[in-house]
C-alpha cells in the first residue's frame, strides 16, 4: 500500500480532515516544524510536538537525512542558475519569503521521495516545478480528497 504525506498548505486549508488518520499517512517533520513555528498558542504547539513524538515512535515520521539536504540544495541551485542565464548574469531578488518557502517545499518533496510517499498539496505549481528536478509523486489535494 503506497504512502502519502501532506504539504503544509493542505494542513492549513483542510484542518478538519487531520483528525482522521488514514492507514499509510506519514507526517513530514518539515511540515510539523512549520506548523509548530506558527502555532497560535502554547496548546497548539504542544499538540504538534505530541504528534511529532507519536509519529517518531511508530517510525512514520519523514525526517530529511543528509542526502535529502544535498539533493534539496541541488534542486534549489538549478532553477536559480536558469534564472541567472535568462537574465544575462543578473539575478533579480525574489519577493520576501519565496526562497524560504521553496526550500521547505523541496525538503518535503525529496524526503517524501525517499519514502516513496506521494505529496498531497494545495501548492500545485511549486511542487510541479520541484518535480521537474526530482521524481517525487505529487497529487492535488482536491483530487486526493475528491473535492
Amino acid at each position: 500500500m503506497p504512502y502519502f504525506t501532506y504539504d503544509t498548505s493542505v494542513i492549513i486549508s483542510r484542518r478538519s480532515n487531520l483528525q482522521e488518520k488514514r492507514g499509510n499517512f506519514l507526517w513530514s517533520a518539515v511540515v510539523l516544524m512549520e506548523l509548530t513555528a506558527s502555532a497560535r498558542d502554547d496548546s497548539q504547539r504542544k499538540t504538534y510536538e505530541k504528534l511529532f513524538r507519536q509519529y517518531q515512535e511508530d517510525n512514520s515520521l519523514i525526517v530529511p537525512d543528509e542526502n535529502d539536504w544535498l539533493l534539496a540544495s541541488r534542486i534549489l541551485y538549478w532553477p536559480t542558475q536558469s534564472r541567472r542565464r535568462s537574465l544575462k548574469g543578473k539575478l533579480k531578488r525574489l519577493p520576501t519569503g519565496v526562497s524560504q518557502r521553496m526550500a521547505l517545499d523541496v525538503l518535503i518533496a525529496v524526503s517524501a521521495r525517499r519514502w516513496k510517499a506521494t505529496v498531497v498539496t494545495e501548492n500545485w505549481d511549486d511542487f510541479k516545478a520541484i518535480q521537474r528536478f526530482c521524481s517525487t509523486k505529487v497529487v492535488k489535494a482536491s483530487d486526493f480528497f475528491g473535492r
